[in-house]
C-alpha cells in the first residue's frame, strides 16, 4: 500500500480518522515493503531479524525463494493467538514461504501465529498484469535478453560459417556452441519468463487456490474474505488482519471504479480501496462490534515517485514530504498515514502530532490481548495506550533510526524538553536526473554505492520547523548543531550496541528462485488452477 495524499474521496477513511485518533508523525521502520512489514508485525527493527539488505535486493523476489520472517520472531498474532484469539489474515503476506524444502512451510502465515490466511503469500507485480512491462530485476532480465541474443546470432554466425567453409570447427564444437546458448537462455528464462506463475498467485491456508490469479476478482475474493472471518468469530476474541493489495503497482482497479476520480489510475484504485475498507466497517458494525474493536489504519510505507507509464504518475505523491519509497531517510518514503479507532476508549476527532511508529501496534495490541512482550529480545515498539488515552502528552520515541536496508541513513530525535524533531541525514540518495526529486533513471533510489552521498557533518533539519526537509541547517544558522549532532552521534554508538549478528534473510542466495520450493497446484512446471470460479463476482 502506497501512501494516501492524493485529494481523492475516501469518505470511509476519513470517517475512521473523524471517530478516532490521527496519528501525524506516524513512522515507518523501512522505506520498502518486506523489512516495514517485519517490522510491524515483529515491532523490531529489520536489521534485527536479518530483514534488512546489505545487496541491492532489499525485498523477496520470488515465493521459491529460501528467505523470510524467521521462525524464531515472535509476532503479534502468535502473541494474541497464545491469549485465546483466532487469528486470520487476508490479503498480502510477503515474508516469504519455505525454507529448505517444499511445504515446510517455514516462513507461513500459519507458522506465524495466524490462524487462518488467505491472500497473496507475494507481492503485486506488473508481471501479475497482461500487456504490462516486466517488473521484477527488469534491468536484469534487460541484459539477460541482450546477452541471449548476442549468443544467439554469434551461434547462427558459426553455423552459417561453417556450411559456406568459412570456419573449419567441427559439428561437435558448433553443437556444444549451441547447447550453451540454449542453456544459459533456459537457466533464466525459466523463472523470469513465467513470473505470473510462479508469483503471481492467492492461497487459502496452505492450499493454492489461484495459479495465476485472476486480478478482475481478486478485490471481490479479499472483500468476502475478511467479511466471512468477522461473521465466523464474532462471539469470540479476533484479530484481523485485512493487508490490501491496493494502493500498489500495475493498480488494477474493477470496473467499477474505473474512471470515477478525478486523479487518473492512481485516485481510482485509491477510492476503490476505501470503499473496500467501509465495507469492512460496515461489517464490524452490523456485528455489534464496533465499540469493542481496536480498528487500525496505517500504509508500510510512502509513494514510490518513479512508478511512472509515459507521463501518467503511478506511484502516488507524498505531498510536502520529501522522497518517497525505498530512500532510507527521506520523509517521503517513511511518514504514513495512522489512524486508530475505539469508540469509549480513545477520544474522537483527535490530532496527535507526537512522534510514533508501526513498530508500536506490537506491544500496544500485546498489551490489550493480555500478552507479553518477549523479554529474551529488544523490542524498539511502545505501548501507545497511554498516548492514545491521554494520559501522557508525548511519545516515548527519543531517538528513531531509518535504515535503507541495513545501512543506517537517517537518525530522528524528540528534544522533548524543547519540543525541537531533529533529524541528521548522514546518507542520502543521489536524484537522477539531477534536481529531479526521485530515482527516475534507476527505477528506485539505492542504498549504497556510486547512488548515493555520505555527509560529514550530516545533513540536519528541525522538522518542527521545516517538515520539508528543504533547507539544511549549519554551525551557523543553528546555534546547536553540534550539540545536537554529537547527541545523535552517541544515540547511534548505544543503538549499534544493541544489535546481534543473525542470519541475512535477503542474501543473494536466500532471494533467488529455486525451482524445487515453488509453491504449484500441479505437478511442476506445470502449475496452473483455478479453485475459485466466478463465485466472487456477486460481492462486487
Amino acid at each position: 500500500m502506497t501512501l494516501l495524499f492524493v485529494l481523492c474521496r475516501t469518505p470511509n477513511i476519513d470517517r475512521l480518522a473523524k471517530e478516532g485518533v490521527k496519528l501525524t508523525q506516524h513512522i515507518a521502520a523501512a522505506p520498502l515493503c518486506t523489512p516495514s512489514r517485519a517490522a510491524f508485525l515483529t515491532g523490531r527493527y529489520p536489521i534485527r531479524s536479518g530483514m534488512a539488505s546489505s545487496n541491492r535486493y532489499r525485498a523477496l523476489l520470488w515465493n521459491a525463494g529460501s528467505g523470510g520472517l524467521p521462525v524464531n520472531e515472535t509476532t503479534f498474532a502468535k502473541v494474541l493467538r497464545q491469549q485465546g484469539y483466532t487469528t486470520g489474515l487476508i490479503g498480502k503476506w510477503h515474508q516469504g514461504m519455505n525454507c529448505e524444502a517444499l511445504n515446510d512451510h517455514c516462513h507461513h502465515p500459519s507458522n506465524h501465529g495466524f490462524d487462518y490466511f488467505y491472500g497473496m503469500p507475494f507481492t503485486l507485480l506488473n508481471n501479475c498484469q497482461k500487456n504490462k512491462p516486466p517488473e521484477l530485476d527488469a534491468a536484469l532480465q534487460a541484459k539477460l535478453w541482450l546477452y541471449t541474443q548476442i549468443i544467439a546470432l554469434a551461434v547462427l554466425t558459426v553455423i552459417i560459417g561453417k556450411l559456406t567453409g568459412l570456419i573449419s570447427a567441427s559439428w561437435k564444437i558448433v553443437a556444444c556452441f549451441a547447447l550453451a546458448g540454449s542453456l544459459f537462455f533456459t537457466s533464466w528464462y525459466s523463472s523470469y519468463g513465467f513470473v505470473q506463475y510462479w508469483n503471481c498467485i492467492l492461497m487459502r491456508n496452505y492450499d493454492i487456490t489461484e495459479q495465476p490469479m485472476k486480478l478482475e476478482r481478486t478485490t471481490a475474493l479479499v472483500l468476502k474474505e475478511a467479511v466471512s472471518f468477522i461473521e465466523r468469530n464474532k462471539h469470540g476474541p479476533f484479530l484481523l488482519f485485512v493487508s490490501f493489495l491496493h494502493v500498489h503497482i500495475p493498480l488494477f482497479t474493477t470496473e467499477k471504479f474505473l474512471g470515477k476520480s478525478r486523479h487518473g489510475l492512481y485516485g481510482d484504485n485509491v477510492e476503490e480501496m476505501d470503499w473496500l475498507v467501509g465495507k469492512i466497517l460496515d461489517a464490524i458494525e452490523k456485528e455489534d462490534l464496533k465499540n469493542n474493536t481496536f480498528t487500525y489504519f496505517a500504509s508500510d510505507h510512502g509513494g514510490q515517485l518513479e512508478a511512472q507509464e509515459g507521463k501518467v504518475q503511478l506511484g502516488g505523491w507524498n505531498g510536502i514530504y520529501k522522497g518517497g519509497k525505498g530512500m532510507g531517510g527521506w520523509e517521503g518514503g517513511i511518514r504514513v498515514p495512522g489512524i486508530l479507532r475505539w469508540p469509549g476508549v480513545f477520544p474522537a476527532d483527535t490530532v496527535i502530532d507526537e512522534p510514533t511508529s508501526l513498530m508500536d501496534i506490537y506491544p500496544t495490541v500485546a498489551h490489550l490481548g493480555g500478552g507479553i512482550v518477549p523479554q529474551d529480545r529488544v523490542v524498539d515498539g511502545r505501548n501507545l495506550m497511554p498516548l492514545l488515552q491521554g494520559k501522557v502528552q508525548q511519545s516515548e520515541h527519543e531517538f528513531m533510526f531509518h535504515y535503507c536496508g541495513s545501512y543506517l541513513h537517517a537518525v530522528r530525535w524528540h528534544q522533548k524538553d524543547s519540543g525541537a524533531l531533529w533529524k541528521a541525514h548522514y546518507v542520502t540518495p543521489i536524484f537522477h536526473p539531477e534536481g529531479a526529486g526521485a530515482c527516475y533513471g534507476r527505477g528506485i533510489c539505492p542504498c549504497f554505492g556510486e547512488g548515493v552521498t555520505h555527509h560529514d557533518p550530516p545533513l540536519l533539519f528541525d522538522l518542527s520547523r521545516d517538515p520539508s526537509e528543504a533547507k539544511p541547517l549549519s554551525p551557523r544558522s543553528e546555534p546547536l548543531f553540534d550539540t545536537v549532532i554529537s547527541r545523535i552521534a552517541r544515540a547511534v554508538q548505544e543503538h549499534r550496541q544493541t544489535l546481534t549478528p543473525v542470519p541475512q534473510q535477503l542474501s543473494l542466495y536466500n532471494i533467488m528462485w529455486k525451482p524445487w520450493l515453488q509453491p504449484c497446484c500441479g505437478t511442476f512446471p506445470f502449475c496452473w488452477c483455478d479453485k475459485e470460479g466466478d463465485s466472487a463476482h456477486p460481492a462486487l
